[in-house]
C-alpha cells in the first residue's frame, strides 16, 4: 500500500494545512526571483552568487530555466523540508499498516537498549 504524496493546496482562508510545515517559508524565499540568461549569468557570476544569498536566481538556456542558484543556507533548509516530509509520510503510512503492535519495551530490547 502507497501513501499518496501530498498535493500543495490552499485552504480557503489561505492557510496551509498544519502538515505543510515549509511550503510558506519557500513561497517566501521565490517570490522575488531573478531571470539571467546563461551568458549573462556567466558574464555576472559574483553578483549572481551574491544575489542568491537573498533570492532564487533562474539560470535561462533558450528560453527554458536550466538551472537555479540558491545559497547554501536555503538548500540546507529545503533538505531539512524534504526529509521532515518524508518522514511524515512514513510515519503516516506505517500507521496505515496492519498488525499487531509491538510495546515499546520489547524493542528496546531487541536492540539491546534495556
Amino acid at each position: 500500500m502507497t501513501v499518496p504524496r501530498p498535493r500543495f493546496w490552499v485552504g480557503r482562508n489561505g492557510e496551509y494545512p498544519p502538515h505543510y510545515l515549509y511550503i510558506s517559508a519557500l513561497q517566501l524565499y521565490t517570490k522575488r526571483m531573478s531571470h539571467y540568461s546563461a551568458a549573462r549569468a556567466r558574464e555576472l557570476f559574483s553578483e549572481v552568487i551574491d544575489q542568491s544569498s537573498r533570492e532564487a536566481v533562474f539560470i535561462e538556456r533558450r528560453g527554458s530555466v536550466a538551472a537555479v542558484v540558491i545559497s547554501p543556507a536555503q538548500y540546507e533548509e529545503m533538505l531539512d523540508a524534504l526529509e521532515e516530509r518524508d518522514d511524515i509520510l512514513a510515519f503516516d503510512q506505517a500507521l496505515l499498516e496492519a498488525g499487531p503492535n509491538v510495546p515499546w519495551d520489547e524493542i528496546k530490547a531487541d536492540l539491546g537498549l534495556a
